[in-house]
């Protein structure tokens, strides 16, 4: 084979690999069309104050008046009273990024001029309008090596139809004569520093504030979500998407995930500014990293059972279904461990999020000096499902237990019947386990915002492999 054909074999072979190890997104944040509109409405505001701080250079110059002869003009300390962009759209353009137009836009300057000509010398102030200013932007996103959102301005351009500028002072007439000349080279300047100022405040304002999209989310001290882009966000016909990884982990140690996420089938909802796409492998993974954290290892005591409970964890209570216990053990107290041999799996469909955990609860009596006699090992599954909401920009969610089976997988004081303790088990799953489970999913997880944004008009819709959220969104100022 040929330096040529290797190549050639080479160069395939890495396509396939790319192709193949093309990774879905766990979380998908989309802006629509009325989330863009609002998004836009917030920066066209900023940039209109900043289009109003504008430093225009000093002019000057030398123009010829017939039967006056050549006139040397300085036009200094020109001043924006104000700048307005009362017409704007911004639209989505597939493959490219998004573009914002603005038209209509007017503003209003003044300054100082100073003429002379022959032997005459004269100086005074101006006033100067601008209007049918129409600007055009491309605004093209990105993603840096950490996986954090890059905007940048490949092209702008700004066009200006019509400048009046108007003398005042004894000679003004005359040299509203020339104002043509005048007026064409402030448009020129005005021109480029609209684009020069759209440029800086998109690298300076914009980017640093999409910057603040969060690429990791600390959940406690055992807990994060990767939140970091996977591609760059895509503009479509009708929404921005981000594909996000969504995944979590353990802070202290992060090992691959065993299994991939799936493709989202994304609906064509508009009516929400946003939406957010949870796949199942955004769960599943929150599984696998509270298992390997060690943080779905519980323990139940009497200090942890409800007043109102009237339920004594001790070996009397239970030697009823067990009478070992009250030969080996008499009345002492006992006390739970609760733990999963393996990582919940979920599954997420048009009817819910649900799950059958297997769970391990290891029995125990104990002495008087605080050590422990192991008694028995029980296997409990069941049917769980949970609720999900949104609050204050995290999901939050309960579970429900349906009905618990039991099987006894090991026991140090002989055989029982382990259907006889059902209600038992019941009490304490119902009664502890569950309300700590709860409390801390009651708690949430922070989903991808940026700052000083807040979610209303919640929707929550589950869908096949992943739970969609919708909601308006309201950019909260400083201070």
């Amino acid at each position: 084979m040929g330096m040529q054909s290797v190549a050639v074999a080479c160069g395939a072979l890495a396509l396939c690999l790319a192709l193949t190890t093309a990774t879905n997104p766990g979380f998908v944040v989309r802006i629509t069309q009325a989330g863009l509109d609002y998004a836009q409405e917030q920066a066209i505001a900023s940039l209109e104050k900043k289009l109003a701080q504008l430093k225009l250079p000093d002019i000057s110059g030398d123009s010829r008046v017939l039967r006056v002869g050549k006139v040397h003009y300085e036009l200094s300390r020109l001043r924006l009273r104000d700048f307005h962009l009362p017409y704007s759209r911004i639209t989505p353009i597939s493959n490219k990024g998004l573009q914002v137009s603005i038209s209509n836009a007017f503003a209003e300057l003044d300054g100082d001029w100073r003429v002379k000509f022959l032997f005459i010398r004269d100086h005074g102030s101006f006033d100067l309008k601008v209007e049918n200013i129409y600007i055009k932007i491309l605004l093209r996103l990105g993603s840096d090596t950490t996986g954090k959102p890059t905007i940048s301005t490949p092209d702008c351009s700004a066009h200006i139809s019509k400048v009046r500028v108007l003398f005042s002072g004894k000679l003004g007439w005359l040299y509203n004569l020339f104002h043509r000349v005048i007026e064409s080279r402030l448009r020129k300047i005005l021109e480029d520093k609209v684009c020069d100022k759209v440029a800086m405040s998109v690298y300076n304002e914009l980017q640093t504030y999409i910057r603040t999209l969060p690429v990791t989310a600390r959940i406690d001290d055992k807990i994060g979500i990767d939140y970091s882009l996977v591609a760059p966000p895509r503009a479509t016909t009708k929404s921005l998407d981000a594909d996000l990884k969504g995944e979590f982990y353990s802070l202290a140690h992060r090992s691959p995930v065993p299994f991939s996420p799936l493709p989202l089938a994304f609906p064509s909802d508009h009516e929400r500014m946003v939406y957010f796409g949870a796949s199942s492998y955004f769960f599943n993974t929150a599984g696998i990293a509270y298992h390997e954290a060690g943080a779905l290892v519980f323990e139940i005591t009497q200090a942890m059972i409800p007043k109102d409970v009237e339920f004594k964890l001790n070996t009397s209570v239970f030697s009823a279904f067990i009478p070992q216990l009250e030969e080996k053990y008499p009345n002492m107290p006992m006390k739970f461990r609760v733990s999963t041999p393996t990582a919940p799996f979920l599954t997420v469909g048009e009817g819910g999020i649900s799950f059958q955990p297997i769970v391990d609860v290891q029995a125990y009596a104990i002495f008087p000096n605080s050590s422990l006699a192991p008694l028995f090992l029980l296997s409990l599954t069941g049917n769980v499902s949970a609720v999900i909401n949104v609050r204050s920009g995290r999901i939050v969610g309960s579970l429900d237990v349906g009905r618990i089976r039991l099987s006894l997988k090991d026991s140090a004081v002989g055989t029982f019947q382990v259907r006889m303790m059902q209600s038992l088990i019941n009490i304490l799953t119902s009664s502890t386990l569950l309300p700590r489970l709860n409390a801390r999913l009651d708690e949430g997880f922070p989903l991808p915002l940026l700052d000083r944004i807040q979610l209303s008009n919640i929707l929550v819709r589950f869908q096949q492999n992943f739970l969609l959220l919708g909601a308006d969104v309201r950019f909260q100022p400083r201070g």
